[in-house]
């Protein structure tokens, strides 16, 4: 475990002392020589404005700056107010070397103080801290790269975010299976938010170029830099694996085809992203069968965003385009109603949606259906997903759908049992079923949860995992996928059939997934025609 090293303790109300004790560890976490040359150091007699110098520290060496504030009354600290109590901060970096840097936000959401300028002073390092509270403590420690595989979670986020970008460069190749292991196992997406909210741009950036497939993958990060990061990687495993193709042997030339055209497919579902409505690339894994997301609309503002969770047969090579395809039609559909309800209610003027191709979990093949594996890890995944886009979006959080396709429903079922998460709708078609056994085990606000049957779909009905999301003792709200006349636009409306028949454009299950999406149940057909009391002038919600 790496050691914390002491605080320096500021107090007085007009000459501040200032005692610092920083350990510089080594591998073995024991302090070493440089541990000798802190000592204790006089504040100027100006509260506002202190400088802390370090002496005798090697030009080469990168430092960390945390401070806890104290203040028994309102403070002015840098562009940010503290009242009484005490924040952590994580300002800045301080190479030796640089003349200047100016932290951004601090790195657990409370805002920045003052500004760092590096360089040297004699043989030391000097860092100007504005503020005046009562009380003042600030650590410095020294990033060792030899401990940071021996950590994970917000701890190794922050040293990488300190290291200079060569040394970044060269730890994410030497470490793959520490990047790996963090982004599997991740810390919470308000955590990653917050990380990411507290660095200063230049380390952003350094992070962004050296280790895209982090950037890209962590939840809590804006979805721009995500997209940046995702479309990054995807053209860097493009060009290694053509690189690679004329030093392999015939059989692995054979699995690096394979594995290139998985990466043309998601190349081509996502686009350029210079195209006039650009796609962004939310999840980009290319391991094994791949993990994918593409967003057809604006994420970072729609007040409607749906998932659409697919079942069996769905990998990244074989159906990322075909998925992608079906966002972006249930997005036109969206727009279109979008329309209509603003024509009827002013409201709903200038509201937008957002519809995510999730394929974020390794879909099963015929021989891996009887087992519920994967269908734990992609509950896992989606819950991590919308557990992302609620804390970016945190303070504008949009009305979130998840749309689950058969083994995807089941998916679904598994992780808003659990609780950890809530969404605002599910829509649950084909499917087989779950543990949960009525609507009301699931966490989705306002008993919001609808279920799609489709004739001739051999799984509907079947309880294949434990219970029956279309009978009446489950409770969800049937609605109709058969066809017909939609009641509100008078035009025709196509029936499903089969088990992959709910995605048809001018189909009713299409028609109702929208709607379900856009926080219109009560416009959701369920198999009769809509009474006065549910069209759509009389009973539009927002």
């Amino acid at each position: 475990m790496q050691r914390r090293p002491p605080a320096a303790l500021i107090t007085s109300s007009k000459a501040f002392t200032l005692i610092i004790v920083a350990v510089l560890l080594t591998p073995s976490g024991a302090p070493n020589g440089v541990t000798e040359a802190f000592g204790v150091h006089e504040m100027g007699q100006q509260p506002s404005s202190t400088v802390l110098t370090l002496d005798s520290l090697d030009g080469r060496d990168y430092f960390a700056a945390e401070a806890n504030y104290t203040a028994s009354s309102s403070a002015n600290v840098g562009a940010g107010v503290l009242g009484n109590g005490t924040a952590n901060v994580f300002p800045w970096t301080i190479p030796a070397s640089l003349g200047s840097v100016t932290p951004g936000p601090s790195g657990f959401g409370v805002p920045g103080f003052g500004s760092a300028s590096g360089g040297r002073s004699g043989t030391g390092l000097s860092a100007s801290v504005s503020a005046a509270p009562s009380t003042l403590s600030v650590s410095v420690a020294r990033v060792d790269a030899s401990l940071l595989p021996r950590m994970t979670g917000i701890p190794l986020l922050n040293q990488l975010a300190l290291l200079p970008r060569g040394e970044l460069a060269r730890f994410v190749s030497d470490n793959p299976a520490s990047i790996k292991q963090l982004i599997g196992d991740q810390p919470v997406a308000g955590a990653s938010a917050a990380w990411w909210a507290g660095m200063p741009s230049a380390s952003k950036k350094s992070l962004l170029s050296a280790a895209p497939e982090l950037v890209g993958n962590l939840e809590g990060i804006p979805f721009r830099s995500r997209d940046d990061a995702n479309r990054r990687q995807l053209s860097r495993s493009i060009a290694e694996v053509k690189g690679s193709m004329s030093q392999l042997g015939r059989g692995e030339v054979v699995a690096a085809r394979l594995h290139l055209h998985m990466l043309e497919q998601v190349r081509e579902a996502v686009g350029s992203a210079a195209a006039k409505h650009p796609k962004s690339l939310l999840t980009f894994d290319s391991a094994g069968q791949g993990r994918a997301a593409i967003v057809v609309g604006n994420l970072a503002k729609a007040d409607y965003v749906s998932y659409l969770v697919p079942g069996m047969f769905f990998s990244v090579d074989a159906a990322l385009g075909t998925w992608t395809d079906i966002a972006t039609d249930l997005n036109r559909e969206q727009g279109q109603w979008l329309n209509r309800l603003a024509d009827a209610d002013p409201s709903m003027a200038g509201k937008s949606a957002a519809t995510v191709a999730w394929i974020g979990y390794q879909t099963p093949g015929i021989t891996q259906i009887a087992s519920l594996s994967l269908a734990q890890e992609g509950a896992d995944l989606i819950g991590r997903a919308v557990d992302g886009v609620q804390a970016v979006r945190s303070g504008s959080e949009p009305f979130v759908t998840v749309i689950g396709h058969s083994y995807g429903s089941t998916a679904a079922m598994i992780e808003l049992a659990k609780g950890g998460v809530h969404v605002d709708a599910l829509a649950l078609i084909g499917s087989p079923g779950s543990a949960a056994q009525t609507a009301s085990d699931l966490s989705v606000r306002n008993n919001n949860v609808y279920v799609g049957e489709a004739a001739w779909d051999p799984v509907v009905n079947s309880a294949f995992y434990g219970s029956d999301p279309g009978s009446g003792a489950f409770g969800a709200t049937k609605m109709s996928v058969a066809g017909g006349v939609d009641p509100i636009t008078h035009r025709a409306l196509t029936a499903s059939a089969g088990h992959l028949g709910y995605f048809e454009p001018g189909s009713e299950s299409m028609r109702n997934l929208a709607l379900i999406g856009l926080n219109q149940g009560s416009l959701v057909t369920r198999g009769t025609t809509l009474d006065a009391s549910r069209t759509l002038g009389s009973n539009v919600s927002n």
